[in-house]
């Protein structure tokens, strides 16, 4: 089996990091706007679902073709493309991590929880916290600051989902 160069597997730690983030805020964006909103929790699950699937697929349709455009642009310029991990590997990463990570918001509303957004915002703040100290670990940086970094990143996005649920629900509602 051919040794990974450590570049390729940094591509698919920063693929992972991202897709992981992006599952769990943008998830949990659609929960928060929705529970800002009093929606069912019907409501919640599909909007929920079908953006952690469509959003997943986005995300992983544009990291193949990004990563792809940057291999023929560097094949065009006559430059050495030395890459093993592939565009299409780098999509799947893309795909999996953030559908794994982002259906974390969602097991309170499909298990039946009580205090349902309460639990999930508990799961949300952890799986940030998380991914965040696993970045620290491969960066060699405090992994208390990078989870705290993306906890707030990702509680800021909330905030502003559920707040724009809230007020969104007067207007048009």
């Amino acid at each position: 089996m051919a040794k990974v160069p450590i570049e390729t597997k940094a591509s698919y730690l920063r693929d992972a990091v991202f897709a992981a983030n992006d599952g769990i805020i943008t998830t949990f964006a659609v929960v928060a706007g929705a529970a800002g909103a009093s929606f069912s929790v019907s409501i919640v699950i599909i909007l929920g679902f079908a953006n952690l699937l469509a959003d997943g697929f986005s995300m992983a349709s544009g990291n193949y073709l990004g990563t792809k455009s940057e291999i023929e642009y560097e094949k065009i310029r006559g430059n050495k493309v030395d890459r093993q991990g592939s565009p299409l590997a780098q999509g799947i990463v893309t795909f999996v991590t953030f559908n794994l990570a982002g259906i974390l918001p969602l097991l309170p509303y499909v298990s039946g929880a009580n205090y349902k957004f309460e639990v999930s915002a508990i799961i949300v703040a952890f799986a940030l916290f998380t991914v965040g100290a696993i970045r620290g670990i491969f960066i060699g940086k405090s992994i208390i600051k990078t989870g705290i970094e993306m906890l707030l990143v990702g509680g800021f996005a909330a905030f502003v989902a559920f707040i724009t649920g809230g007020i969104l629900k007067k207007y048009v509602l």
